[in-house]
C-alpha cells in the first residue's frame, strides 16, 4: 500500500537550507539517509519525519504548482511569524496573484523557493467563520 512520505525541496546551499528549514519549522537534522546531497529532516519532538532537502542544479520554478502552506492562527502570529522567517532569510515575493483580501502571504526561502504562510483565523475550520 502507498503512504505520503514527506515533502522534498530542491535547494543549492544544503547546510544553509538545513540550517533555515530547522530553525523556522523547529526541525532537527537527522543522519538517516544522510549525504552530500541529502538530509532528512525530522520534529523536534520526536514524533517523525517532516521534511527533506535534496542539492538541485534547476533553478526555483517562478509559478510552481506545489508548495508548502505554513499556519497561524491569527494574523497576528501571522505577520510575526512572518517577520521571524524573513529575519532567518527568507524574503517576501512580489506576488500578483493576490486575492482582495487574501489570508497568505507568499515567502520565498533563501534558494527562492515560495511557500506561503496563512492565516487560519478566516477560514471555517479557523473558527473565524471564513467563506
Amino acid at each position: 500500500m502507498l503512504r505520503l512520505g514527506f515533502p522534498v525541496i530542491g535547494v543549492t546551499d544544503l547546510p544553509r537550507a538545513v540550517a533555515f528549514w530547522s530553525e523556522a519549522l523547529d526541525l532537527v537534522a537527522t543522519e538517516e539517509w544522510r549525504s552530500g546531497t541529502w538530509r532528512t529532516l525530522d520534529r523536534a519532538d520526536g514524533s517523525g519525519r517532516a521534511l527533506a532537502l535534496m542539492v538541485s542544479d534547476s533553478p526555483p520554478e517562478p509559478g510552481r504548482r506545489l508548495h508548502l502552506d505554513l499556519f497561524t492562527d491569527s494574523a497576528e502570529e501571522q505577520e510575526a511569524e512572518v517577520r521571524r522567517l524573513v529575519g532567518l532569510g527568507a524574503r517576501r515575493v512580489d506576488w500578483d496573484l493576490y486575492p482582495p483580501e487574501p489570508d497568505f502571504v507568499v515567502l520565498a526561502d533563501p534558494d527562492g523557493n515560495i511557500f506561503c504562510v496563512v492565516d487560519l483565523s478566516p477560514a471555517p475550520s479557523g473558527g473565524g467563520g471564513g467563506t
